[in-house]
């Protein structure tokens, strides 16, 4: 009889844990041209985890019991989906487009920079206050235009009162992807900063600046495909030499908070930058930021962002042209507080050097977008695990 028992406890468990491992996954596509829609978020509304979709419009996360998911893309129209429905592998979810076509220049009565002024103070106010973030972070470094290196991570943000932030490392795993040493040429962003340049919109100080005015054209249109939004484009005037770089903010008008930012600087503008000679120089060749943020009732955090920056590195023989990508993907929202060990806090700047510690495969339900060579990058990686 005790044998019985026993023989229940395990079948039990046995099952428990299998329900606690149900891996799900959704497909979303656009319902008319049933491409998939890339960079639509998903948030399983049980556990509050929040994912984005890769190229292929999926995404994947494991689940212990059933959740209503909510899917969200700015051009489409929100859909929230029954736990009943999603039974099945490879879930397809249909968007509907808003097709709006308000692809026109807004009126202002006021000063344009005035209302970058006027959104980003808010923007920065609405975010400021605590909360932490789990964020999936990866890293590509290229040498001479061959993938050099790589590291991935699931860190954890902690924001502070004064807008700083805390970061602890959960899981991490850093490779090279040569034979040759390229240790010494590693530039990896800092984790810290870039976080809560996010938090304190930073790249736009140049823009609230007075004499800004004189350097760059504002101007607003209504977004393409929703009324909701406006998007503020501000480009350097032809005459000005020091500023290069083109800003598009798309920014809710009445909330006064700005959900979307891309920040490029076009090739033929590099040619106004005086190229410098010095060993040890460096001189810009490409510079792409995208960030996005979402507003979900009182809360509003970072969602995404890409960063991307090339350049040539001076020397005595041969220049060597370097790129670097970083991307972030929140995967969950928190209000509360984590506690530490101060010697938890990760201090040094990127995850380049950060001893490997891999648990589970946290990569595999991340959001993580990649291109066709990257996700061959990653694949190769699976014997080194």
């Amino acid at each position: 009889m005790k044998k019985l028992l026993l023989l229940i406890v395990i079948l039990f468990c046995s099952v428990s844990l299998f329900a606690q491992s149900e891996e799900y996954s959704i497909l979303v596509k656009d319902i008319e041209t049933l491409e998939p829609i890339e960079n639509a978020t998903v948030v399983v509304l049980k556990t509050k985890q929040v994912l984005m979709t890769n190229q292929d419009g999926k995404v994947t996360f494991v689940l212990s019991g059933g959740s209503n998911v909510q899917v969200s893309e700015m051009n489409y129209e929100n859909l929230t989906i029954r736990w009943a429905s999603l039974k099945e592998s490879e879930f397809i979810v249909y968007l509907k487009n808003k097709k709006e076509n308000l692809d026109e220049v807004v009126v202002s009565q006021e000063n344009l920079q005035k209302t970058l002024q006027r959104i980003v103070s808010n923007s920065k106010q609405k975010i400021s206050s605590a909360h932490r973030l789990k964020v999936y972070v990866r890293e590509f470094f290229m040498l001479d235009n061959q993938y050099s290196y790589y590291n991935d991570g699931l860190v954890n943000f902690q924001f502070n009162k004064n807008n700083t932030t805390t970061l602890l490392v959960e899981q991490n795993r850093s490779y090279g992807l040569l034979e040759t040493d390229v240790s010494a040429d590693l530039m990896g962003y800092n984790l810290n900063n870039i976080m809560e340049n996010y938090s304190n919109f930073k790249y736009f100080e140049p823009l609230l600046d007075s004499k800004a005015k004189k350097e760059y054209d504002f101007t607003v249109k209504g977004h393409s495909k929703n009324k909701d939004y406006y998007v503020m484009s501000i480009n350097p005037l032809d005459k000005v030499k020091d500023a290069v770089d083109n800003f598009e903010i798309i920014y809710d008008p009445v909330k006064k908070l700005i959900l979307e930012f891309t920040i490029s600087v076009p090739p033929a503008s590099f040619d106004k930058i005086e190229e410098k000679t010095g060993v040890g120089d460096k001189n810009m060749t490409k510079s792409f930021i995208n960030v996005s943020y979402r507003l979900d009732g009182n809360d509003y955090y970072l969602l995404s962002s890409n960063e991307e920056i090339g350049y040539t590195l001076v020397q005595k023989e041969k220049a060597k042209n370097i790129q670097v990508r970083n991307s972030f993907v929140t995967t969950g929202f928190n209000k509360q507080n984590f506690t530490y060990n101060e010697s938890d806090v990760f201090k040094e700047k990127s995850l380049f050097n950060k001893k490997n510690k891999i648990l589970t495969n946290y990569w595999d339900i991340s959001g993580f977008t990649a291109t066709d060579q990257e996700k061959a990058i990653i694949a190769s990686l699976e014997f080194k695990l």
